[in-house]
């Protein structure tokens, strides 16, 4: 048996998990435990913490996850002062092999590993098993990836495709397009503004601000809150899921017409990203929004406005599209790549 450690560390929470691979290729857990990032220093007293409190011995290989960057084995991390670097963390934690991926490359590597259970499917498509596999996750932003079969394994690609500007069809798009642009004082607005967490804020806003609809007392409460704490480095409010679940729920109407614009926007961005990969081999709509807001995204516009790209469209009708549901897909993907699978 080989003992493996997997990471997925985040500016908000750090998660570990200790597995077990055996000769079959299997992983077995034997224990996990997620902590508060922000309440630790660095990442070696929490690997300390969970070892002893696993009591196990010392793992032969390990895989953190990390949310930013990773240049020559070092990393610093998007919202947190930690910096990581794989020979510090070998020497001081006494581990012989440390890996250090993107977090979305291990949403890459987690994908192999689902099972049937983890996923939704939204579009049934045509799978063609040895065609590329394309991810789109938006969450805090918005990553964007893919897969390439190589032999009997996968090549695991991130990427900044979320960083690509919003491109605007309709005359609402263009007014919110004009709204961020004069908001922020910026030449230039990525898709990522209107594709993420804070998207779904910004959204809420150009049509609080336009007048769409009537803002109800307790959302209007928390957005204020959330908008005077700017600069901040932590805030004490989450707007975007509060909106989120007012839209699921139906008790909000401008929310609702919020998350509307917002499924549109990713059916879009996410028809975009296969129309550049054409992936056959299944598009997988990561992050921590979905799940969520699973209902709207069958009900709504989504595969509408994946698929509305002209003449383009029997194309991407013909590409297998499924929600992740497992939120600890990245998890997953540092032990597999750990375990060199």
């Amino acid at each position: 048996m080989t003992l493996l450690l997997a990471g997925d560390i985040g500016g908000t929470k750090t998660i570990l998990r200790l597995v077990e691979a055996s000769d079959s290729q299997s992983l077995h857990t034997i224990h996990q435990q997620s902590y508060q990032s922000s309440d630790f220093p660095d990442l070696v007293p929490i690997v300390r913490q969970f070892l002893v409190k696993a009591n196990t011995s010392i793992p032969h290989k390990a895989c953190f996850a990390i949310a930013g960057p990773i240049v020559k084995n070092t990393a610093k991390l998007t919202n947190l002062a930690w910096f990581l670097d794989t020979e510090r963390l070998q020497e001081e934690l006494g581990i012989p092999q440390i890996s250090l991926i993107n977090d979305f490359t291990a949403i890459g590597y987690g994908i192999l590993g689902l099972q049937k259970q983890d996923l939704h499917q939204l579009q049934a498509g045509k799978l063609q098993p040895e065609a590329p596999v394309a991810i789109i996750g938006a969450g805090t932003g918005l990553g964007q990836g893919f897969l390439i079969k190589q032999g009997n394994n996968h090549q695991i690609f991130p990427s900044e495709g979320g960083h690509v500007d919003f491109a605007p069809r309709n005359e609402i798009e263009f007014q919110l397009l004009k709204y961020l642009l004069n908001k922020h004082d910026i030449q230039r607005v990525s898709v990522e503004r209107v594709v993420s967490g804070m998207g779904i804020v910004s959204i809420y806003q150009f049509l609080r601000d336009r007048k769409f609809a009537t803002e109800s007392p307790d959302i209007a409460k928390i957005v204020r809150t959330w908008e005077q704490e700017a600069g901040q480095e932590e805030r004490s409010v989450d707007p975007g899921a509060v909106i989120g679940r007012a839209a699921v729920e139906k008790r909000d109407r401008l929310s609702e017409q919020t998350l509307q614009l917002f499924i549109e926007a990713y059916g879009t961005e996410a028809g975009n990203l296969a129309l550049k990969l054409l992936p056959y081999g299944g598009l997988y709509i990561a992050g921590g929004i979905a799940p969520k807001i699973l209902p709207l995204i069958q009900d709504s516009g989504f595969l509408l406005n994946f698929t509305q790209k002209g003449r383009m469209r029997p194309l991407l009708e013909d590409i297998p599209v499924y929600i992740i549901l497992n939120q600890q897909v990245g998890l997953i993907g540092a032990a597999l790549c750990a375990a060199g699978l």
